[in-house]
């Protein structure tokens, strides 16, 4: 479904003029196990959850191995909820730990979607997720036949990201 959307939304941008689609498929380090229980109970408790079944939960995740728990996709969404686009021209695509930024580029003005990249990696750092940018891929989807220049690589913490032709994106591979 997760990737569907994306797609779709990519595709339909595609059909304007001028036009084209920058995809980040973003790794984080051991995402599941860096998530601090104490922040992920205060987001559980903004989002409505009754404190009894918070406080179970940071009872079930304290001094405990997390290894292979059937929880963690559930609660890494959870956890990750707050983590949304800032800009419209922007979708953000999360199934879990698999994150995925779709920016949608008009007139060759990357601003938002570089904004967008520079928020959410703040946001990392904010919520003790480590962005491993060696295995953070970028798709860009362009058809334009009048393109003048190369894209402009983009960087997470100075480090360029590598621009591939085909992913698997939440298990199914897409070639571009």
């Amino acid at each position: 479904m997760q990737s569907s959307i994306a797609l779709h939304t990519a595709l339909t941008h595609l059909q304007l003029p001028n036009t084209y689609v920058r995809m980040l498929f973003m790794d984080f380090s051991s995402a599941f196990n860096t998530v601090i229980p104490d922040k992920l109970i205060l987001k559980l408790h903004n989002l409505g959850l009754p404190s009894s079944l918070c406080h179970w939960i940071r009872d079930f995740l304290t001094n405990r191995p997390q290894v292979g728990c059937v929880l963690s996709p559930a609660l890494f969404t959870l956890f990750t909820s707050d983590c949304s686009a800032i800009h419209s021209t922007n979708t953000i695509v999360k199934f879990a730990d698999d994150t995925t930024i779709v920016g949608l580029i008009s007139d060759n003005d990357e601003t938002h979607y570089r904004e967008e990249i520079q928020h959410l990696t703040q946001w990392c750092s904010n919520n003790n997720l480590v962005l491993n940018t060696s295995k953070t891929k970028e798709v860009i989807v362009d058809y334009r036949r009048s393109r003048r220049t190369e894209h402009a690589p983009l960087l997470i913490h100075g480090e360029a990201v590598e621009h591939v032709n085909n992913i698997k994106f939440l298990g199914i591979q897409h070639h571009i």
